[in-house]
């Protein structure tokens, strides 16, 4: 803990528990506020959901929760509903991969929208978004799976937003990642991948604006953020592991870092993930993924790509920091009396290392990211769209034929008399 400001503004915890329900619920009423929560039906069998709704259950003040469930059948979007019955604030559970839902989004195809896929978060968070935005003017984000869930949460993420006078639009969380059951370091992806990454970035093309932006957060994987209404509309969606990174990255595009903070919520722990036994699984599958999403970001805001020839040099640089690291770790773990897997630790790395290579190529080879449309955008194209698609979230339940007959696509410039234009214009040219 300490008290140092950099680039961006920095929300300390200073652990002396100045918490206020009362006054909280108060500025929650003052600015329509949603939360949204991307989850799966396994998490219904787990503790941790439950201690987020009964903690939720206090925010009189919420406007409304928006649970962007990935469900089997209609029974478990039912168990669902019954599950967050009850509350003092509305609450749509969203059936992501319903069939109305489904239909809705093939609609969009005629424009040339593949807006179906691929499931998962991000899949889910890009839907969430446009259902927690229409009434909502902040929106804050929290995984389903927190172990640690508490008050503090929700009050210190989106208390910076709340007050328009504070001048934020985007907050971030972070938090000290330590397993509950053994009190040992998580946030192996963090700690092990995306801090030596930038740090070997850095040295390779120096301190460019956006990796020192990057670097400025102190926990840049953590999935829990908040963000107003009008930025949260002009972002695109990642829709694979990057798509922490991939936020920050559009972030970036549209604040300057002035309206960007970062809001520590103390000790978090939630569900882990495992290494993997190959590069498609687990953390390495999800480290691959970052590293690409990482370059492709470079290559967007500061015109620069690492070479098939500098890639030598990153994976010596990487090696190099990732081992002072564990290092650093280690002495951190020993003089807090936590234990500490040093052989683990550094095993995992060198997974991480040779992913390197293989992700490289296959980004030089493809660097075009599959993301999700912009709701400003789709808005643009079909003003009822997400309206659309929150009703079909409901209706599904009940009519699994829904037909988004509602929707009235905008095709500018696509009246057969125009083509006919422009066909003889295009021949008057040629000639």
């Amino acid at each position: 803990m300490d008290f140092q400001q950099s680039l961006i503004t920095t929300v300390h915890d200073y652990s002396l528990g100045n918490l206020d329900a009362i006054d909280f619920n108060k500025e929650l009423r003052q600015r329509p506020t949603a939360l949204l929560i991307p989850c799966l039906m396994e998490e219904f069998k787990r503790p941790a959901l439950s201690l987020i709704r009964d903690t939720l259950s206090t925010l009189t003040g919420l406007s409304s929760l928006v649970i962007a469930l990935s469900a089997d059948s209609i029974d478990d979007v039912n168990t669902a509903e019954a599950f967050f019955a009850n509350m003092p604030f509305q609450v749509q559970v969203h059936w992501t991969n319903g069939p109305a839902v489904q239909d809705v989004l093939s609609s969009m195809a005629s424009l040339g929208l593949d807006l179906t896929g691929p499931p998962g978060k991000g899949w889910a968070v890009w839907q969430g978004l446009g259902v927690a935005c229409q009434q909502a003017e902040v929106i804050g984000l929290f995984d389903a799976d927190i172990r640690t869930f508490g008050s503090g949460y929700p009050e210190r993420m989106l208390r910076p937003l709340l007050n328009p006078s504070h001048g934020m639009a985007y907050v971030k969380a972070f938090y000290s990642r330590l397993s509950l059951e053994t009190q040992a370091l998580q946030g192996r992806a963090t700690r092990l991948f995306v801090g030596p990454l930038l740090a070997s970035l850095e040295q390779i093309f120096g301190a460019l604006p956006y990796l020192c932006y990057l670097q400025t957060f102190r926990y840049p994987l953590a999935g829990e953020f908040a963000f107003t209404r009008d930025l949260a509309m002009n972002l695109r969606i990642p829709s694979d592991w990057g798509l922490e990174m991939g936020l920050l990255s559009e972030v970036y595009r549209h604040v300057a870092p002035s309206r960007i903070t970062q809001v520590d919520l103390g000790l978090f722990d939630h569900k882990h993930k495992s290494l993997g036994n190959k590069p498609d699984e687990g953390l390495q599958r999800m480290a691959s993924e970052i590293f690409c999403t990482v370059l492709r970001s470079l290559m967007e805001h500061e015109g620069c790509v690492i070479s098939m020839d500098q890639l030598p040099t990153l994976e010596v640089l990487y090696r190099r920091v990732g081992e002072d690291r564990v290092r650093q770790f280690g002495l951190d773990s020993a003089i807090n009396r936590l234990p500490y897997d040093r052989h683990g630790e550094e095993l995992a790395l060198h997974r991480f290392a040779d992913l390197l290579r293989p992700s490289l190529s296959g980004l030089l080879a493809s660097p075009i990211a599959h993301q999700l449309p912009s709701w400003s955008r789709l808005n643009s194209c079909n003003p009822s769209f997400a309206m659309d698609l929150a009703t079909a979230g409901r209706v599904g339940r009940q009519s699994p034929s829904y037909t988004p007959s509602a929707i009235r696509l905008r095709r500018p410039n696509h009246s057969p008399a125009r083509h006919e234009d422009q066909a003889k214009a295009a021949t008057t040219a040629a000639a």
